[in-house]
């Protein structure tokens, strides 16, 4: 059966600006004729002057509320690791879709788009996001955190839960089967037909946790990280690797062009979707899911998504 799925891990740039236009000039009063009867008009003309006044005030607490002030999440009011600054982990390196050319300050990218319209919404500067680069194993892992928070396509499971807290999930990627064209498992209809196939994944992932837990896969070979597990499927180590659905067909357009995805999969009823991952205990959580209330409601979450994350595949769709 061939699924459709609108889900593209394409870097494509927005190449549109958006401009900011403020309009209201105080136009030259006239000067009145001397006459006593003109002094009374003269006097009805300064709520004029006052009224663009007031429609300034408007836009300034307008503009606050754009900002998203939200009550007692203010930047001084949040238990910050650092005073003043967000400072976001991620992977080191990251990659596209989710953030593009390396850069998370850049802001090209699902994810750091995430954050720094998050920043806006709490009443920060983008300079006042700092990024910390580590590994996906340090990220998840339990104890103190050198970040407010981390997002690194972060599934919220309940395993994960009992170690570290997660903010509320912001979007559920589809499951993706990679694989090079004679591959062993192409062409395969269920789960059933997938288990014996030589698996491959990277260390700590849901991905890893898909295959053993509802392909039923074992003795899978675990990798460091996403590019070793690709080189491994290029080398043929391995027949086969589940990622999510943007990733690979980025990666089979740019990153491994000789690999394919063979086919879409079931959802996991253990992965819940993408969070922000915190310190165990950490009182920031409340804010950042108001702030993720925000950009929600605004539509911000499809507008990344349908940037950079959407697109046209036709796949076979495996069910059971």
């Amino acid at each position: 059966m061939l699924h459709n799925l609108r889900t593209k891990a394409g870097a494509s740039l927005l190449a549109a600006a958006l401009v900011l236009a403020a309009c209201g000039g105080d136009d030259p009063e006239p000067e009145p004729e001397e006459t006593d009867v003109e002094s009374e008009p003269e006097d009805e003309a300064e709520p004029e002057d006052e009224a663009p006044d007031d429609d300034a005030e408007g836009t300034e607490d307008e503009d606050v509320s754009a900002a998203g002030q939200i009550e007692g999440c203010a930047p001084d009011e949040l238990p910050l690791l650092n005073a003043g600054q967000l400072t976001v982990g991620t992977g080191d390196p990251v990659f596209p879709p989710w953030m593009l050319d390396d850069d998370p300050e850049g802001g090209e990218g699902f994810e750091n788009g995430i954050i720094y319209e998050l920043a806006d919404v709490l009443g920060f500067d983008r300079d006042d996001v700092a990024w910390v680069g580590q590994s996906f194993e340090e990220t998840i892992a339990p104890g103190a955190k050198n970040f407010d928070f981390a997002i690194q396509q972060i599934s919220v499971t309940e395993d994960r839960q009992e170690i570290v807290d997660f903010s509320q999930v912001y979007y559920q990627p589809d499951k993706a089967l990679l694989a090079l064209p004679d591959s062993a498992v192409v062409g395969a209809t269920t789960l059933a037909e997938l288990a014996d196939a030589n698996w491959g994944a990277t260390i700590g992932t849901t991905d890893l946790d898909y295959i053993e837990d509802i392909i039923g896969a074992s003795d899978v070979a675990v990798f460091d990280d996403q590019a070793t597990t690709f080189q491994a499927l290029l080398g043929g180590n391995i027949d086969a690797t589940v990622v999510a659905f943007p990733t690979a067909l980025f990666a089979t357009a740019v990153q491994i062009p000789e690999a394919d995805i063979v086919a879409s999969l079931p959802a996991d009823p253990n992965d819940t979707g993408h969070g922000l991952l915190f310190e165990q205990g950490n009182e920031l959580v409340s804010c950042i899911d108001q702030a993720l209330d925000v950009i929600i409601a605004d539509g911000v979450i499809d507008a990344l998504v349908d940037e950079y994350l959407v697109g046209d595949a036709d796949v076979v769709e495996i069910t059971e």
